[in-house]
């Protein structure tokens, strides 16, 4: 830790950075290119500064763009060379406003809206060329004025101070000015035109050296004699060479001011005094200083190669020094690593050391507790196969009482003396028998594969011959639903080793699953085929299908589907897909939901798959038909409906007062509810939560009796419509159902429901409880019969019956002298049908709509009477009579008395 608190102390503080924008005008003459490396030489020392160039090849709007893209960039100070200075004036002041400070170098700008100059005095240049050329030709002669820019301040300045010096010398004349634009093709290809015009010039004057070395090629390449040149600038690279090779005889040395600027800007950046307006100095070079001018500039170039070496050097030792730096950081880290992992390693030797004797004493208790469990699993086996074998046993058991309620069954059935309801009792038993047995039957075929005692016993039979047969069974099914049930096949006869007894189970069971799940007039549709050695059984139906997770499931054990009114054991499929098993063969089920289901049974052909010990011989196998009957009385018989009524007896129905609403998916015990219920009241059924709701608000029944789990809305949720709808609310609901858990009953009843019973249940203690349900009802409506319809009020209805009872009741009260209301007025200010009013008023009060308008009105009238001092024909006019006669005749129709005597007694 000590010696990362003196690494952190060593840490350097990292100088502020800045960063400067510098937009030139032009670049392509050496003077600007002098300028930008002065600039750079200068920036070497400061590494921290951030330099963004840009240069705009003398176009003004192309530099007031750049000037607004640095400005964008968020310098923190700009430096302008301005191409023209009305132009670049705007974009200078809009920086200077935002608070960026503005060093002008070279040329101005028309506003003193900046931070700093720096460049040469341009009229101080002019004025020194005009004295040189005074001297030069002794105050007398002809001179050619070469310009830049004419809207450049260079340019501007340098005449006017040369034509100042030259005023009060009329001899000496400047005869003609050329637009040279400060380049040298410029400036060569405009003098070339006008050259021979002046053969007797003395002087050419151009404003910088370049376009004074374009006058000297015009010359060179000409036959005039050269006169006099001079230039400005007096760069190593241009000026001095002309002048040195007497190209030129003078130049005019005007600093680039680039060194200077970058001094200045940081001077401004770092918040240190620093003159506006800086001034550099200049001086005449001809052949009399030119050679020491040139030693100079050597000099200064010289030394500036030197400083960069040294910049080099110095970055390479830094580089060096750094890597060094993170060498040491790398090794001190490593050894502060080393030592906190050896600590770490210590600590850990420990530490397992005590965890090993820790886990040695848990993997004791371990093989402790794994000898207890393998105890406990010997008992636990022994115990489970103790309950199997007991299952299987008490399974066995369930056969004989079963076959001897079937056997005296089928003779009671089988006597044509006994009544028809009787027989249709008989045949209810019979079919539930079966099913029963049917389980019991799937339940030992299932423990038999479980402990490998089911054994194959094949033997080679006809397939179409075997299907065929099965087909029959249910021909007759088929023909009451007008289901289209074929066998389709090309083959005539499809030898196949097969145990009939394993298999006609699994073509029995998928038949009556596809009857089951196909509504009438649909199809089913056996295909059996040869395909690579293999038969195909594949049995097809146009039902409701299954989703793709019942497909997933379909042959789990104990899966019961989707499709609560079609639930079975679970059993079917999956003891199908076990027999098949046994075959070696393969069954899968293909299905769209809502658009039918398709089995596909592969049998291998031959019996080169099959064991030895699976074989028999054909006459050692039961009869094919013994095995078809017995199979076709069990898997059928769910799949059978019986008529509930006797033609041979026409009995006239009497009128009966109650109507009874059943909703039960399960056709038989449906059936059964109508048969004992029938004789008492009139009965509704409804098999689908769609069709209850229509039933009920259709007909509003008096009692509905309910099953919980039916196809559709189930039966809480029917209840939960009916107890919350006024149409029905006042109807009693019984709900039947399967489930007994405490949970489910409580749910129940917070539905609102008036009786939870529970399967299996009494039929008596059913009918009681309807009737209990009717009679309590019918004390309701004497309740609210007895006294005035104003003061109806009880706890013992639910809140939709008050809300119903007040509204009826409030309505009639509040429209008494209207001698037009009518039930038909009633039901448009109310909302509902004239039947749904009539059945409601009447099922709650025991009286239909106009009885009860009537008998407010004499209530209504009878209070007036006692407790007003009307006169009978406004009292009558009040109660919504339409004279007063008709009132006293109605009053003593109804009352007895006559109006005038009722006050009077």
């Amino acid at each position: 830790m000590l010696l990362l608190l003196c690494f952190c102390a060593c840490t350097r503080q990292t100088k502020q950075t800045y960063t400067i924008g510098f937009s030139q005008c032009v670049e392509s003459d050496a003077w600007r290119k002098t300028m930008l490396e002065g600039m750079k030489r200068e920036l070497t020392f400061h590494p921290t500064i951030n330099f963004i160039y840009r240069q705009a090849d003398g176009n003004s709007p192309k530099q007031v763009a750049q000037v607004k893209e640095l400005l964008q960039k968020k310098i923190d100070l700009l430096i302008i060379s301005p191409n023209e200075a009305e132009p670049l004036t705007p974009v200078v002041e809009e920086a200077y406003n935002k608070g960026i400070p503005v060093i002008v170098v070279d040329r101005k700008i028309s506003t003193p809206h900046y931070t700093a100059y720096v460049g040469g005095d341009n009229y101080e240049i002019g004025k020194m060329a005009g004295q040189y050329a005074l001297h030069l030709l002794n105050g007398k002669g002809k001179i050619i004025e070469i310009t830049g820019l004419p809207k450049s301040s260079p340019a501007i300045e340098r005449h006017k101070g040369f034509t100042d010096a030259l005023k009060n010398y009329p001899s000496l004349q400047v005869i003609h000015q050329v637009n040279g634009e400060w380049l040298n093709q410029t400036a060569k290809s405009e003098f070339s035109k006008i050259v021979t015009q002046y053969p007797d010039v003395n002087l050419v004057f151009a404003h910088n050296d370049m376009m004074a070395h374009g006058v000297y090629e015009v010359y060179k390449n000409g036959t005039q004699p050269q006169p006099a040149i001079m230039g400005v600038d007096g760069l190593p690279d241009a000026g001095l060479q002309f002048v040195s090779g007497k190209k030129i005889t003078a130049t005019m040395l005007y600093p680039t001011g680039g060194e200077e600027a970058i001094r200045i800007a940081l001077k401004i950046l770092n918040k240190q005094t620093f003159v506006k307006d800086n001034l550099l100095q200049t001086t005449v070079i001809d052949s009399t200083n030119v050679r020491i001018m040139q030693l100079q500039a050597e000099k200064t170039i010289s030394q500036q190669q030197q400083i960069e070496r040294q910049q080099l050097m110095l970055k390479e030792q830094k580089r060096i020094y750094n890597n060094q730096r993170t060498y040491v950081y790398i090794l001190v880290t490593s050894l502060i690593l080393s030592i906190i992992l050896g600590g770490l390693a210590f600590y850990s030797l420990r530490e397992n050391r005590k965890i090993s004797r820790k886990l040695q004493k848990q993997n004791q208790e371990i093989l402790d507790h794994q000898a207890q469990l393998i105890a406990m699993s010997a008992k636990a086996k022994a115990a489970n196969e103790a309950k199997v074998n007991f299952f299987t046993n008490i399974s066995h058991e369930f056969r004989t009482p079963l076959t001897l309620i079937l056997g005296p069954l089928e003779e009671l059935l089988a006597n044509n003396k006994i009544h028809h309801t009787i027989s249709q009792t008989h045949t209810l038993i019979q079919k539930n028998v079966l099913r029963l047995l049917r389980l019991v039957n799937q339940l030992i075929d299932f423990r038999k594969i479980e402990v490998d005692k089911m054994r194959l016993k094949a033997a080679e039979n006809d397939l179409i011959n075997f299907v065929s047969d099965i087909i029959q069974s249910y021909k007759s099914i088929a023909q009451k639903r007008n289901i289209d049930l074929r066998l389709i096949t090309k083959e005539r006869q499809l030898p196949v080793w097969m145990d009939i007894n394993m298999m006609d189970k699994v073509i029995f069971n998928l038949l009556s699953n596809a009857f089951k799940f196909t509504k009438d007039n649909g199809y089913i549709h056996i295909y059996i085929s040869k395909s690579d050695n293999n038969a195909i059984i594949k049995i097809e139906d146009n039902g409701v299908g299954m989703s793709k997770d019942a497909i997933t499931h379909a042959f789990d054990v104990f899966y019961q589907g989707e499709y609560e009114n079609y639930k079975g054991s679970g059993l079917g499929l999956a003891l199908s897909k076990e027999l098949i098993t046994l075959h070696k063969g393969t069954i899968s089920v293909n299905s769209e939901k809502w658009k039918g289901t398709s089995f596909e049974i592969c049998l291998p052909l031959g019996n080169a798959h099959l064991e030895k010990e699976e074989m028999i011989l054909e006459q050692e196998q039961e009869t094919n038909q013994a095995v078809l009957y017995e199979h076709e009385k069990i898997y059928t018989a769910d799949l059978k409906t019986e008529t509930t009524s006797n033609p041979d007896i026409e009995e006239i129905p009497a009128e009966k007062e109650h109507t009874v609403l059943v909703i039960e998916d399960n056709a038989d015990l449906r059936h059964f509810l109508v048969n004992k219920l029938n004789p008492q009241y009139e009965i509704l059924q409804a098999d689908n939560g769609q069709s209850a709701l229509q039933q009920a608000f259709d007909n509003i029944p008096d009692l509905i009796i309910c099953d919980v789990v039916i196809p559709g809305k189930d039966g809480m949720a029917l209840t939960s419509i009916f107890k919350n709808d006024f149409r029905t609310s006042h109807i009693p609901v019984v709900l039947l159902t399967a489930k007994t858990a405490m949970e489910q009953q409580i749910e129940g009843m917070k539905n609102l429901a008036d009786a939870y019973i529970t399967k299996p249940f009494n039929i008596t203690f059913l009918q009681q409880t309807i009737k209990s349900l009717l009679s309590n009802r019918a004390r309701l409506k004497e309740h609210f019969t007895g006294e005035l319809p104003t003061s109806l009020k009880t706890q013992t209805i639910g809140k939709p019956d008050r809300k119903f009872i007040n509204e009826f009741s409030a309505l009639v009260e509040s429209n008494l002298s209207n001698e037009d209301l009518t039930a038909d007025a009633i039901c448009k200010q109310m909302g509902i049908s004239r039947v749904q009013l009539y059945r409601k008023v009447k099922a709650l009060l025991d009286i239909n709509v106009n009885d009860y308008i009537l008998n407010t009105r004499l209530q209504k009238a009878k209070y007036l009477l006692k407790n007003e001092t009307c006169s009978i024909g406004e009292i009558a006019s009040k109660t919504g009579f339409s004279s007063s006669a008709y009132f006293s005749n109605v009053f003593k129709t109804k009352v007895g008395v006559t109006p005038k005597e009722y006050r009077l007694g």
